[in-house]
């Protein structure tokens, strides 16, 4: 071979040897960046999911008509401020501090509220946050009211705007006084000696922070779970109705949480505060927004609901 021959081939070879290169370095490039956008996206999709809106599927009627069994909803977190709280001892069932960041809005009556159930399951002595256990109702009274039930009808004092969903409290005020089967009539706090029904409530506060409240044997018995859980500490009246936080007599106690009352749509076939008393705030995780997809039992789509507000 001549030398310009050789020459020729090595200068070839060389460029050959760029070529490809480049084209591995083109490669990696777009891999870094594909890997970097994928990266940059998941962190977007948690930081969303946490902080703005997320996404849980009703597997109950409890809320008809309002939510079908099926329905996927997005919940609005930001509105009334995303929690804050360490989910790995809240799954171990650890307490856990909650915070919550600021929202532009404050949860209203009719808000259909998404929150963690705050009892767990098989024990009803104490409250404590259920990471596991959602449920979905909606807001009846809040902070500050006096709710009753009158003849089935949720009322607030020295309000007259309708509350909850008209037609399954209608439901409720034509059962008899004794009930039907299938149907509890004894409700919250379950002490036959007041004589709460479904039917007939109250009237009970609903605390708000910072609210002062006289501790009696009475409000004992409706507020007691509630102080325990803020003070982690023991709370009972003894035989003349006065009333000790541990070893502490007290006359009064102030609140420090908010608490809000809630109740399902189909009041029939729902498991609320009706029966198992008030809700705390930081057990909420976000009100319920719109319906982004709703399957039926058969696995078909129910197209009419997609994108529907839930109101």
């Amino acid at each position: 071979m001549k030398d310009r021959d050789w020459i020729s081939f090595s200068s070839k070879k060389e460029k050959a040897r760029k070529t490809e290169h480049c084209l591995f370095c083109s490669s990696l490039n777009v891999l870094l960046n594909v890997c970097f956008y994928l990266c940059v996206l998941a962190v977007a999709y948690v930081l969303l999911q946490v902080f703005v809106v997320t996404s849980f599927r009703i597997p109950s009627d409890s809320m008809m008509p309002a939510l079908w069994p099926g329905d996927r909803i997005w919940v609005d977190k930001c509105s009334g401020g995303a929690r804050l709280f360490d989910l790995w001892d809240a799954a171990e069932r650890k307490e856990v501090l909650i915070r919550r960041m600021p929202g532009w809005r404050d949860f209203h009556r009719n808000d259909v509220l998404v929150f963690n159930f705050p009892y767990r399951e098989g024990r009803w002595d104490s409250i404590a946050m259920d990471v596991r256990r959602y449920f979905v109702k909606r807001c009846i009274a809040v902070p500050g009211d006096t709710l009753e039930i009158r003849g089935g009808y949720y009322r607030i004092r020295n309000m007259q705007e309708s509350l909850g969903y008209v037609a399954g409290q209608r439901e409720i005020a034509q059962l008899p006084d004794s009930g039907r089967m299938g149907v509890a009539m004894e409700c919250y706090p379950w002490d036959k000696r007041l004589g709460w029904t479904i039917k007939e409530f109250g009237p009970l506060v609903v605390p708000c922070k910072g609210m002062l409240m006289t501790m009696d044997g009475l409000n004992c018995l409706l507020y007691g779970k509630l102080v325990e859980w803020e003070q982690n500490r023991k709370l009972y009246a003894d035989s003349r109705g006065d009333v000790y936080l541990g070893d502490s007599l007290i006359r009064s106690y102030v609140f420090r949480e908010n608490y809000y009352f809630v109740g399902g749509d189909k009041a029939l076939n729902s498991q609320d505060s009706r029966y198992w008393g008030l809700l705390p705030e930081p057990f909420i995780v976000g009100r319920a927004w719109r319906i982004w997809k709703s399957v039926d039992e058969d696995g078909r789509i129910r197209w009419e609901r997609i994108l529907k507000k839930v109101e």
